[in-house]
């Protein structure tokens, strides 16, 4: 049985830059590897205050070798290499957790909008803690939609919904030909930050677990008067540019980061340029 590649093929780089997203990679972990993580994952859980839930998980790989680990796996960092070139380091994480017959939904959106950010140049990694698909709320997502640049996101006024802003399907794009993201437990996504993706409601009686893991070359700069939490670390190369502040990697199992969270304005960030919504 051969080993599969992490290294992409030049097909697999044209598909990516032509359509803003890869599937079908090989898994980054077994069964029983997704097993053992899932395990751990009521130990970080655990760190939570009260009224918090998980989505407040965010950016703890600086702190928790649990998931430092996860984040610097050499397999996922072949992946996004071939994306991002030699030189390039990871700065944010999150949790996507949709219990059993859960009501939350993901609007249609762009990454890039939510980030003081520029240019951009960052590749998000989704890791599937569960077998995700249709049926338990999976992410679709607008082929393509990356090449149109950052559209002027809106205010959204649902109770359900985890994100603030997004975009208004049929009006600001059309989903008519969305990608159905599919994956089992142990395989990863990746997509370009300015790809059009969401995700709906999960009717059915299973978990729908994912950590988003977000990667950029090291010409990106985070506007540290917007963000003065912005630490990264470097996964691959060298950083010439000197402008990201780095952080040491974690030696604690489970830790906590406690960060001063804002929501993103629905004007943006005026760091790329942004397009107007259609009327």
């Amino acid at each position: 049985m051969s080993t599969p590649s992490y290294r992409l093929s030049a097909e697999q780089v044209q598909f990516y830059h032509d359509n803003g997203y890869l599937l079908g990679l090989p898994p980054i972990y077994t069964r029983e590897e997704m097993d053992a993580i899932n395990a751990e994952l009521p130990n970080l859980l655990a760190l939570l205050k009260p009224g918090e839930s998980s989505a407040e998980i965010r950016e703890w790989h600086h702190t928790s070798t649990y998931l430092y680990d996860i984040v610097m796996n050499p397999k996922i960092l072949d992946l996004v290499e071939s994306i991002l070139g030699p030189n390039f380091y990871v700065w944010g994480s999150a949790f996507f957790i949709k219990e059993p017959r859960s009501l939350s939904t993901v609007p249609w959106h762009q990454d890039a909008y939510y980030w003081p950010l520029s240019p951009c140049n960052t590749v998000t990694v989704w890791v599937a803690f569960d077998d995700v698909d249709e049926v338990n709320g999976g992410m679709k997502l607008i082929p393509g939609s990356h090449k149109g640049g950052l559209i002027k996101h809106r205010h959204k006024d649902d109770a359900n919904a985890t994100l603030s802003l997004g975009l208004e399907d049929g009006t600001d794009f059309s989903p008519d030909n969305a990608v159905q993201f599919r994956l089992k437990a142990g395989e990863i996504s990746m997509h370009d930050d300015r790809a059009i993706h969401g995700s709906q409601a999960n009717p059915s009686d299973r978990r729908r677990a994912g950590l988003t893991i977000r990667y950029s070359g090291t010409n990106v700069k985070a506007d540290l008067s917007i963000s003065p939490d912005f630490v990264a670390h470097l996964c691959r190369g060298v950083d010439t540019y000197g402008h990201t502040p780095y952080a040491p990697a974690p030696t604690t199992r489970y830790g906590r980061k406690d960060y001063r969270r804002r929501e993103a304005p629905a004007e943006g960030y005026d760091l790329n340029p942004v397009v107007s919504p259609k009327s």
